[in-house]
This record gives C-alpha cells, structure tokens and sequence, in this order.
C-alpha cells in the first residue's frame, strides 16, 4: 500500500517540481544574469529579491488554500461548488496585490534609507520592486487558477504552462539586463521588468487553458461576480493562519539581510547568491509538501484517514532520502555552485561557506515543508502558524543575533541560527500532525 501511495505521490509531485522549478528558474535567472552584469546589479537583486520574497511567500499562503478547499469539494464529490471558491480566491488575490502596492508606495524610502546601501545598490533594489509590485497584479489570479488546473485537471498542465514561461523570461532578461534589438542596458532593473512582463503572459496562458478545458468550469468561474460570506470565511481562516506561517519562516530570511549588509557588498552578494541556490534546492520539499496537500485533502474529504496517513509515510520518507541525496551535493559542489553566480573570486569564497549551512537546513526542510502540506490537506493552519512563530523568531533569529553580537561568529552567525529555526519548526510540526491524526483516528 505505500509503494502503491508513493508511485501515486510522486505522479503528483514530479510536474509540481518542474513547475517549481521552472518558476524558480525565473529567479535564479534574474540573479544570475544580473550578477554578470555587475556587483551592483547582483546586490540590488538581492537586497530587493530579500525584501519581496516575504511578501510574496505570504500571498502565496494566503492563496493556497484554494487547493484543499477545492481538494476536500471533489473528495465529497461536490465539483459544482468549485467555481466559488475559485472566484473569491481571485477577489482576495487582488485585495492583497492592492496591499503590496499601497506598502511600496508608503515605506519603500524609509526601508532602503534605513540600510544605508550604495548609492547604485538602493536604486537598482528600488525600481526591481517596483516592478515587481506590478508583478503581483498578475502573479495572484496565476496562483489562484493554478491551485484549480491542479487539483481538478492534473498538475502536468501547470508543469507545461510554466515550462514556457522560463525561456520567455530569459529572453526578456537577455533583452532587459543587458540591452539588445535596441531596448537599452537596464541591469538588474531589467530583471524586474521581466519577470512582469513573463506573469503578463502566463496569466493569459492559464486563462486560455481555464476556458478551453470544460472539466476547470471556466464560464462559471467568470460567468458571476457572487461569493459568499461563508465562503470567505473559509478562505480566509485557512488562508490568513497559513500565510502568516510562511511570512514568518521567509521575512526572516529577508529581515536577514539587514544585518547581512553591514558586512559590505561582497558578503551581502554570496549571501543572495547562497539564498538563491538554497531557494532552487526548496522546490523539492516543497513540490512534496503541494503534492501531499491536494492527496491529503482528497482523502479527508472523503473520510478515508488510513489512506491520507498512509500518504504521509510515503511523503516523508521520499523527501528525507532526496534530502539527503542533495545535502551532499551541495557541500560536495560549494566551489562549483558558487561560480555560477559570480565570477569575484571573494564573493564565491563566502558563497561557498553559506551552502555548508544551506545544506543543513535541506535535511530539517525535508521534514517541515511536507508536514505543513499534510495539515493544510486537513485545512490544520491556526496552530502550524503560531508553532512556526515561535520556531523562527523565538529561537532562529534571537540564536542567530548571539552567534553574530555575544560569540563573534559575523555573517556566518544568521545561517547557523537558520539551521536552529528549521530544525525546531521541523520537530514542533511532526508534534502537530501526530496529534492531528490521532484526533481524526479517534473520531474526535
């Protein structure tokens, strides 16, 4: 029984990853590319990649509760009540891309004042968030109609969908960053440029795919503006909680950056680069913990607890071994990796150094990110966002600011307590889902 959950798991996961990675691709393109244009240009990435990064995590949270929501509908075997659902996840995608763009224009001065950056670095971080809050606008109904092509139609559609958008994407980099067929030279404001231009272009890609397929309802998804109260609710008492979870595992990694930067160009170019890499290695937790989600929700919604937990066994046990597998690597290939980005021989150096730490963290992620799946697939998000609060800002980032002020461990000192944080949010989740199941096996 769990090698037959597993085949069907990583059926699920496999195009789940390459959708991931593909949009991760994107980022790791922005940075790349953009660090061969200059110093200057890889640290206004970073520092501006750093800060958004939170605030789309978040938003991303927010909008996945669209998928066991939907999940939970089909395993009830009640798809008419899908259109709803994935209507009012677009109103809120909207409302929150509202609320970046008002959060830009209110404090972006005072956030770029405050780190006292280069001239070049501040304005090159400024005008790539600029475009990405532009970007929101279009990334959020992506998300929404994504979460629906999944969960109903497979994720191979998604899969194909994205795997499209990262050529595009380098391409308009390629024209953007280093100025070609006559666009001028923009650096890594041009990297912002394109990756909104690429969301322009997958969200009609989606739209198409949405109102083609008559199994995504896409007519009576857009037929009707009517939503419901309950609904919302819902939406949002999954959504809000599991939001706020990831806000606070990722705006750690961008509040991060603050103290990062006091260390000076070439330190605060590894970190991003480091982050970068660490953030392409993530999708293979993650695309675990989506897959376990929409499996997960099935089978709550239709009562079949012994098979969601059998699911469970065979998520967890995949993602360790892959864990493990590319932990190895990472060290093994410190030199390598951090040559991709960067041809500075300092900042490869230090890069190399923070992938020794990235890789202890895959090991605790593989356990955190597919448990945080499981419990959204029993729509679980209240108890995991507050466990996670305390794991990353009650012990990661104080453990981290000891290392740096009271041991003198310096830059080093903000990847060892992320090592800590990860592995108490791994151990305070496997907790959580214990209780979970047992509850849902005594039929309480």
């Amino acid at each position: 029984m769990t090698f037959s959950a597993l085949k069907k798991l990583i059926a699920v996961m496999l195009p789940i990853l390459v959708a991931q990675l593909s949009t991760v691709g994107m980022n790791f393109l922005d940075t790349a590319m953009s660090g061969h244009a200059g110093r200057a240009d890889l640290a206004g990435v970073s520092v501006g990649a750093s800060l958004f990064m939170p605030i789309l995590v978040a938003t991303t949270g927010v909008l996945a509760a669209a998928t066991p929501m939907i999940a939970q509908l089909l395993g009830r075997k009640q798809p008419e009540e899908i259109p709803e659902v994935v209507r009012t996840g677009l109103y809120v995608g909207f409302v929150l891309a509202l609320l970046f763009a008002g959060a830009y224009a209110l404090g972006i001065d005072a956030v770029l004042g405050g780190m006292q950056l280069e001239p070049d670095v501040e304005r090159i971080a400024r005008y790539y968030l600029l475009a990405m809050a532009a970007a929101v606008f279009f990334e959020t109904p992506v998300m929404v109609l994504r979460s629906l092509t999944d969960t109903v139609g497979g994720t191979a559609i998604s899969m194909r969908l994205f795997l499209l958008g990262l050529p595009i994407d380098g391409a308009l980099n390629w024209l953007f960053i280093f100025g070609h067929w006559g666009v001028p030279r923009m650096g890594g404001i041009g990297a912002g440029i394109a990756t909104l231009l690429t969301y322009v272009i997958l969200l009609a890609l989606f739209l198409a795919v949405v109102f083609h397929d008559r199994r995504f309802r896409g007519r009576a998804v857009f037929g009707s503006f009517r939503t419901r109260l309950s609904v919302w609710r819902e939406f949002l008492g999954i959504g809000v909680p599991n939001g706020l979870g990831m806000f606070m595992e990722s705006s750690l990694f961008g509040f991060i950056v603050i103290f990062v930067a006091r260390f000076g160009t070439e330190v605060l170019a590894a970190h991003q680069a480091a982050m970068n890499f660490s953030g392409v290695i993530y999708m293979l937790p993650l695309s675990c913990s989506m897959a376990l989600t929409i499996v997960t929700g099935v089978e709550v919604g239709a009562g079949r607890y012994d098979r969601a937990r059998t699911f469970r066994r065979a998520g967890l046990g995949w993602a360790v071994f892959c864990a493990c597998l590319t932990a190895a690597a990472t060290v093994a290939l410190r030199g390598p990796i951090a040559g991709i980005y960067t041809e500075d021989a300092g900042v490869a150096q230090a890069a190399g150094l923070f992938l020794v730490y990235c890789a202890g963290w895959q090991c605790f992620d593989a356990v955190a990110a597919p448990i945080q799946g499981i419990l959204r697939g029993y729509k679980d998000a209240k108890v995991p966002f507050m466990l996670m609060m305390a794991a990353y800002w009650g012990v990661c980032f104080p453990a981290g600011l000891a290392l740096d002020h009271l041991c003198g461990h310096g830059a080093i000192s903000y990847w060892q307590g992320l090592d800590i944080g990860v592995g108490c949010s791994a151990l305070a989740l496997a907790a959580r889902l214990f209780f979970i199941e047992r509850r849902h096996r005594e039929g309480v």
